[in-house]
């Protein structure tokens, strides 16, 4: 054996224990950040929403948090206001009224699904939205049967 051979080849069990306890360590802490960031990412990316039925019944749980609600337009409710439009939603046999400001979309109308953001006014099934988007594919209540209906079932163009 050489001279520079043999240190190497003396290198104390402990420390090598040590260095690959050090080295696991560090990837544990690297692939819980990594995890962890892909939770942060694809929850914040997600958009869930609560369907009329669903925020009615949980409205005391909800408060004044922020939430996309979604239902459908009750026809003859729409009456356009100074700041915006104020109008119903119903859904899964519940209704709430929507007070909202800013300009609607120019496909807003009756009888079309649509989810509102927003916050319940106090204790009351009267929600304030500043957004409104409107669920305008022709596929979207064929593909949630269970969410929202238009008349007949369907979505009017």
């Amino acid at each position: 054996m050489t001279a520079a051979a043999a240190p190497a080849a003396a290198v104390d069990p402990q420390r090598r224990r040590q260095r690959r306890l050090r080295l696991a360590g560090a990837f544990v802490l690297l692939a819980a950040a990594i995890a962890y960031l892909l939770v942060e990412g694809l929850g914040s990316s997600l958009d869930y929403f609560d369907t009329v039925g669903q925020a009615v019944a949980q409205r005391s749980s909800i408060g004044s948090s922020t939430i996309r609600l979604e239902g459908v337009v009750v026809r003859g409710s729409i009456t356009r206001t100074a700041t915006g439009a104020d109008f119903e939603v119903a859904g899964q046999g519940r209704t709430v009224v929507v007070h909202n400001t800013g300009s609607p979309p120019q496909l807003f109308q009756t009888d079309i699904p649509v989810v509102v953001v927003g916050h319940f006014a106090g204790r009351t099934n009267v929600f304030v939205s500043d957004q409104i988007m409107v669920k305008h594919s022709a596929t979207y209540i064929a593909a949630h049967p269970t969410r929202v209906k238009g008349p007949g079932g369907t979505v009017v163009r």
